[in-house]
């Protein structure tokens, strides 16, 4: 496999395996009727509970655990190499993927990638290269499939709960994403701390997030920022992460564009797609 092919499904499989109540006091008011006697001073209007930072990332974790498919962009860069893309994702009834990314070789040049039954798809102009990860990387695809049955991916439902244990966690305060107003939540965790926060989890996403740690540790990243935008329905509009290991700094910035909504996603004409694994079984067979 050619080391531009090599960088753009590493940049591909870095998308995906990548990257979270309080009531208001109801305003009182008197039902009793005028006695006569002189009445007391009239108490304030008591003000709604401030929603606290802990509490947006509670009602968002929630949320996000009801997501089975979604669409976003994501822009930034990772272990050397800038990612920028369109992702559409489905995860029930099984893990599948569409991916319009910009190309980590070739600046200004579209690549369509696809994952979907095991298999990765990359190519454009109607000409597609197979890669069976079960064949060629069963790691990877093993943790594919973990995406679907713990219903995450890039569910915010992470971030929520990394974020949480942020000691410094705080409001940012309101902004405006695409036209949706956002609250901003910000803070700095440790890889101690989000190691903490996977033995608290359910076990495919305790799993899950223990490998998302290691990925960090081998980077040598010691310690994230992150930032959550989170829009008037609970859900996240917005999430950033960054930080800085021995390959370079990482800072990526996914934007959430619609969830739940229908995702259909399917492989390439059988008569477009070259398969890689087939190629290697012909050659080593030419080879002997």
């Amino acid at each position: 496999m050619s080391v531009y092919r090599k960088k753009t499904v590493g940049a591909a499989l870095a998308a995906v395996l990548l990257v979270g109540g309080a009531t208001a006091c109801e305003d009182g008011k008197s039902t009793k009727k005028d006695s006569g006697a002189p009445s007391a001073p009239a108490k304030a209007a008591e003000k709604p509970a401030e929603v606290t930072p802990a509490a947006y990332l509670q009602k968002t974790k929630k949320k996000s655990e009801e997501i089975t498919s979604l669409r976003y962009t994501m822009a930034g860069e990772a272990s050397g190499q800038k990612i920028s893309g369109e992702v559409s994702m489905r995860l029930k009834p099984a893990v599948a993927m569409a991916m319009a990314m910009e190309s980590p070789e070739k600046p200004g040049q579209k690549v369509d990638i696809r994952l979907i039954d095991g298999a990765m798809y990359m190519g454009s102009e109607g000409k597609w290269l197979k890669f069976d990860l079960k064949t060629l990387a069963p790691d990877q695809a093993k943790e594919l499939d973990s995406l679907g049955s713990a219903q995450q991916g890039q569910n915010p439902a992470d971030t929520a709960d990394g974020l949480s244990t942020a000691k410094d966690l705080k409001k940012v305060g309101e902004e405006t994403i695409d036209g949706q107003k956002t609250t901003h939540l910000a803070g700095t965790v440790t890889i101690e701390e989000l190691q903490a926060a996977s033995a608290a989890s359910t076990p495919e996403a305790k799993e899950r997030r223990q490998k998302n740690v290691q990925a960090l540790q081998d980077q040598g990243i010691k310690s994230l920022t992150m930032d959550i935008w989170i829009d008037e329905a609970d859900q996240a509009k917005q999430v950033r992460t960054q930080g800085s290991g021995t390959s370079g700094p990482m800072d990526i910035t996914i934007k959430f564009l619609d969830i739940n909504k229908p995702v259909e996603i399917a492989a390439p004409p059988a008569d477009q797609v070259t398969d890689l694994a087939e190629m290697m079984k012909g050659a080593g067979e030419g080879s002997a």
